[in-house]
């Protein structure tokens, strides 16, 4: 071959990389780097056999507030359970099972949260109860496919079931409020709900969690908040797992997986799996944990004990529910929240490395100038703070207001896909993922700085070179900024290592290709 053809094929190649917008600068001097971020190709989870099964929310409470309207319902389906567009992609499903309150009690002054049950004191079930949550439920599964999870939990027990007669939690926050006679009862409601989705809805749930946040003093009679059940770690929490394994296993659903006990925080799921009797444990299928004790300085010691009893005790581990409505980053603005739930996602995912991760009420905010069940909505939240959830439901117009945290959640979502295997990495502020087939690498990172800062990530463990693919980031406001704006791939690279460029607060996603 001449030099002449040389030439021209290097310069057909060339522009082909720039048409794909992927073309990649080769430096043989570094450019300086702020961190160093090597992947290690054989790291890996040590639940669910190193296989990620992906990212979820719960269905409390924002399904019970939206799904009186079809079109609302859809929408979130849409925006949440469907790759298209800008959606998210969520594939896990956290159903509310409701006890249900005293119908003569009108404590809760949330207009979402007061979730319906279906038993009566009679003993009769009302299957029409619940059908706003069930029309975002059935919609969502549609949506999501064959990779949907779907799993239940309880806050409370029926109110006829507690010793304060409240489904909000007993006048002793502190003390248990299921009658010691009741925990069979509590637990055949349960089942008996599980079973009756399988067979009328066609919807299965994977997993059961009976309990909520249990060993806290968070639920007390009469709250405006929600319903709540205390129960002590021990004995209570072990005959409510043992409960509703036979409750389970009376109705034919063997398969299905007893969670829990989805405490507050790791180091209080540590204390509770601990305390759990031999027969408890062994019908524990899965440890489910909540993540809210989130250290500001990134210490991996509250997230080890939970790793490591769930490890010890061969259960797989999920981040069943978070969220905080913090901020993180440097005059960041409306980034703010983003980057506070960016930091969120890396370190539980880094530090627990669980197979799922589940943020909590993914709509928070509703707009309504008529309210709800003669309670007030809370309207918009002030973007350039920290805010609970990603999105707001405007009932008056029947839309679904995106914020710019629902962008950031989108850059780890839509690009770390179930079946991908996590590469943990002892760093705060990247995260690393590879496809199940081992010809994709995602790596997220999140700059909380109020400067541009560069990165070298080293890919030398994996065996072929790789080669940058896409390059999508979100930064800035929500009117003006970047929201998953798929940027150019002119990443300057010395062999097997990139550089990529991490702008002033900001997520960027940096997919590569190898290829085999």
């Amino acid at each position: 071959m001449n030099n002449a053809t040389k030439i021209m094929l290097f310069s057909a190649f060339s522009a082909l990389l720039t048409a794909s917008g992927c073309a990649l600068k080769t430096s043989a001097s570094k450019p300086d780097a702020a961190d160093t971020v090597v992947i290690d190709k054989n790291a890996r989870s040590p639940f669910n056999n190193g296989v990620f099964q992906g990212w979820g929310t719960s269905f409390c409470w924002w399904a019970n507030r939206t799904g009186y309207s079809d079109e609302l319902a859809e929408r979130t389906a849409e925006l949440f359970y469907s790759l298209n567009g800008d959606g998210l992609g969520l594939n896990i499903i956290r159903y509310n099972i409701g006890g249900g309150d005293d119908p003569s009690h009108h404590h809760i002054t949330r207009t979402d949260s007061a979730v319906p049950g279906f038993l009566s004191p009679d003993g009769t079930y009302d299957w029409s109860q619940d059908a706003n949550q069930r029309n975002c439920l059935l919609r969502a599964v549609k949506k999501a496919g064959d990779s949907i999870i779907v799993e239940a939990f309880s806050n409370s027990a029926p109110w006829f079931m507690t010793v304060s007669g409240c489904s909000s939690g007993h006048t002793n926050p502190g003390m248990d409020n299921l009658r010691p006679d009741q925990y069979e009862a509590f637990a055949d409601y349960l089942a008996t709900v599980t079973k009756h989705y399988q067979t009328e809805w066609n919807v299965r749930f994977q997993s059961l969690s009976p309990m909520n946040e249990p060993n806290t003093r968070y639920w007390g009679a009469n709250s405006p908040k929600q319903e709540g059940c205390h129960f002590d770690p021990g004995e209570s929490q072990s005959k409510m797992i043992i409960e509703t394994r036979k409750a389970l296993d009376r109705q034919g659903l063997t398969d299905v997986l007893v969670c829990g006990t989805d405490e507050t925080s790791t180091e209080t799921a540590a204390k509770s799996l601990a305390a759990l009797s031999e027969e408890a444990l062994a019908a524990l299928g899965r440890v489910d944990t909540h993540s809210y004790n989130y250290p500001k300085d990134y210490r991996t010691e509250s997230y080890a004990v939970i790793h490591n009893a769930a490890v010890d005790a061969n259960k797989n581990l999920w981040m069943s529910e978070v969220d905080k409505g913090g901020t993180a980053g440097t005059d960041a603005g409306e980034m703010g929240a983003p980057l506070e739930l960016a930091l969120r996602i890396i370190n539980d995912m880094n530090g627990l490395k669980p197979s799922a991760w589940c943020i909590w009420d993914i709509i928070d905010s509703h707009i309504s100038a008529d309210g709800y069940n003669g309670n007030k909505d809370n309207g918009k939240p002030d973007t350039q703070k920290g805010y609970w959830g990603i999105a707001t439901a405007d009932h008056d117009s029947q839309t679904i207001l995106l914020w710019k945290k629902y962008y950031g959640f989108a850059q780890f979502t839509r690009y770390i896909r179930p079946g991908y295997k996590l590469l943990p990495l002892a760093k705060h502020n990247v995260l690393a993922a590879l496809s199940g087939d081992e010809k994709e690498l995602v790596v997220v990172i999140a700059n909380t700085e109020a400067v541009a800062r560069t990165f070298a990530v080293d890919t030398k463990s994996f065996g072929s070179k790789l080669a940058l693919k896409t390059v999508i980031r979100t930064s800035g406001s929500l009117a003006e900024g970047e929201n998953l704006a798929e940027l150019p791939c002119d990443m300057p690279r010395s062999g097997r290592v990139f550089y990529p460029e991490a702008a002033a607060n900001s997520i960027t996603t940096c997919i590569f290709r190898s290829g085999k």
